[in-house]
């Protein structure tokens, strides 16, 4: 699927949730809105913050799965590549023309292998995050087979528990390893703490970014000791972006929720005590759902359930208002605490997810809005591409 700009002959609720120039009240619901002038802001904001700290931004595609805000990030805000979680969504990325892809993380499975060694034939430059050195001879027989050149990132367990070597020693045999294999680059290190990214205080964040920032240390100190050049130290989210990027260590943040901004997220509180959605980033990303029935006094219902959103981390805020509450879910409902009966039925209302990654993966389509209009439609990409 490609952007749609125009009418294209489809037909709003039957092809598409909306067409550009529609009102956004005629939007069917639910389904995702953008504001694409908050988009833009927040795109053009944290590349200007990666710049001024003098490092690299890699975006998280994971969070959108769209090659068109891919595209966007890259075009207003510097991005220099993205990365992603699974082969199915670098294959998307590399088809649709992003040129720089790195998989931050472990690629098992001869099939799955043998597809990332394809991905250069688009152009792209590929890399993926290694912690076994059994891993290392089957990427190597692949890239080999396919005359392609893979770059592997020595993956550190820098405190979340995942994947990941916990010691220097063991990065070191794994970065001599892939060095020493045909059709392999040493790419650098992954080291991405995401256990520390939703706490909420800077100085829970802090704490737990010196424990990893330490190990790192520890490791670029062995590498060097070998005569092992390492120009990237990749890592870093939207909770975190600021530790990573001045801490004279990492070269390269790999942020994605800082794009949309979800609830979780804005809750977190940056190191002056300002919330993350109210010290520049704003929210971008809303479901948007009608109120479909208001026979309870003091309730309503509207048409956003669990079917289209992940509420692990907690359940949607209504935008922009303080009289009407989100209160509960059920697979295709959602019910709305509404004290003062001020709803009316088919009302609109926008909503900003709990956490925007598996929201954004229960839907084919982003309706971009700007001014109260439609202005585009972007698929959902990489939509259900886990593997």
């Amino acid at each position: 699927m490609t952007a749609i700009t125009d009418l294209d002959g489809l037909e709003p609720g039957f092809d598409v949730p909306a067409l550009p120039g529609m009102d956004e009240q005629d939007i069917e619901t639910p389904c995702l809105v953008l504001d694409l002038d908050a988009l833009e802001r927040n795109i053009i904001k944290m590349g200007q913050e990666a710049r001024a700290m003098g490092v690299r931004l890699r975006v998280h595609g994971k969070m959108h799965k769209s090659v068109d805000v891919a595209k966007l990030q890259q075009r207003i805000g510097g991005a220099d590549g993205v990365c992603c979680q699974k082969v199915a969504e670098a294959e998307v990325f590399a088809r649709g023309g992003i040129k720089d892809i790195l998989v931050s993380n472990q690629v098992r499975g001869a099939a799955r292998i043998n597809r990332l060694a394809r991905l250069p034939r688009f152009g792209a430059k590929i890399s993926c995050c290694v912690d076994d050195p059994d891993n290392i001879p089957e990427l190597s027989e692949a890239a080999a087979r396919h005359g392609a050149t893979i770059g592997c990132l020595v993956e550190l367990d820098c405190g979340a528990g995942r994947c990941g070597v916990s010691t220097a020693a063991e990065a070191l045999d794994l970065a001599q390893a892939i060095i020493a294999a045909p059709g392999l680059e040493f790419a650098g290190i992954q080291a991405y703490q995401g256990a520390m990214q939703h706490l909420k205080h800077h100085e829970e964040r802090k704490a737990k970014f010196d424990v990893a920032v330490a190990l790192v240390r520890e490791v670029l100190d062995a590498l060097r000791a070998d005569g092992i050049a390492c120009g990237t130290v990749t890592g870093g989210g939207t909770g975190s972006y600021r530790l990573e990027g001045t801490s004279g260590v990492y070269t390269e943040l790999q942020c994605g929720s800082y794009a949309f901004m979800d609830a979780d997220y804005g809750r977190v509180l940056d190191q002056d005590g300002n919330r993350l959605d109210e010290a520049g980033f704003e929210n971008a990303l809303f479901l948007l759902t009608s109120v479909m029935s208001h026979v309870k006094p003091g309730w309503a219902i509207c048409d956003a359930g669990l079917k289209v959103q992940s509420v692990d981390s907690g359940l949607p805020v209504v935008f922009g208002r303080d009289d009407v509450t989100y209160t509960a879910c059920s697979d295709e409902h959602g019910t709305l605490l509404d004290p003062g009966n001020v709803l009316k039925i088919s009302d609109k209302l926008r909503l900003v997810p709990g956490h925007c990654d598996p929201t954004c993966n229960l839907h084919d389509w982003y309706v971009g809005v700007r001014n109260g209009k439609v202005d585009c439609l972007w698929p959902v990409s990489a939509r259900g591409k886990a593997y």
